[in-house]
């Protein structure tokens, strides 16, 4: 198997992406972040010292999906045509669901990743004063559309 990341002698490499076609593209992730119920309670009546924890969280996340080349060496500079970052407070903690949006010649999958891992640590960094333990759990691509390999969902 080849893996196009690496050049004949095994060196990581950018792929060179110029001859292909822009085509519409989108992938979904999700994650969650574990908190305590005495945390829970805090951001369901928004009593979190720090201020709007999920207003930060969501801005956080699409920040991140517009930085994610620069975080991550091997990630193609494409444009983020959208963003959505949904945040759903749940009796253990929060969910977190990303979608990234581009037309463009790679797919999305590495900005909705990060605007997942950002979102989470966003609420992490705005309630750690509340709850040290706070975790960041389960991030993942759930789906994702266009491209050569077409659309794909997370087997359940």
């Amino acid at each position: 198997m080849s893996f196009t990341h690496l050049d004949d002698a095994g060196r990581a490499r950018m792929v060179d992406v110029t001859a292909k076609e822009p085509t519409v593209r989108a992938a979904t992730a999700r994650g969650f972040v574990r908190c305590t119920p005495a945390v829970v309670a805090a951001l369901r009546d928004g009593s979190v010292p720090k201020g709007d924890v999920l207003a930060v969280a969501r801005i956080a996340g699409i920040q991140a999906a517009k930085r994610t080349p620069d975080l991550l060496p091997l990630a193609h500079v494409i444009g983020v045509h959208g963003a959505s970052v949904d945040l759903e407070v749940t009796d253990d903690g929060v969910e977190i669901a990303a979608t990234v949006r581009t037309a463009d010649r790679t797919g999305v999958e590495m900005e909705a990743l990060t605007a997942v891992a950002v979102a989470g640590l966003a609420i992490v960094d705005m309630v750690k004063g509340l709850d040290r333990a706070t975790s960041i759990e389960n991030v993942r691509i759930v789906a994702k559309e266009g491209g050569r390999s077409g659309a794909w969902t997370r087997p359940e």
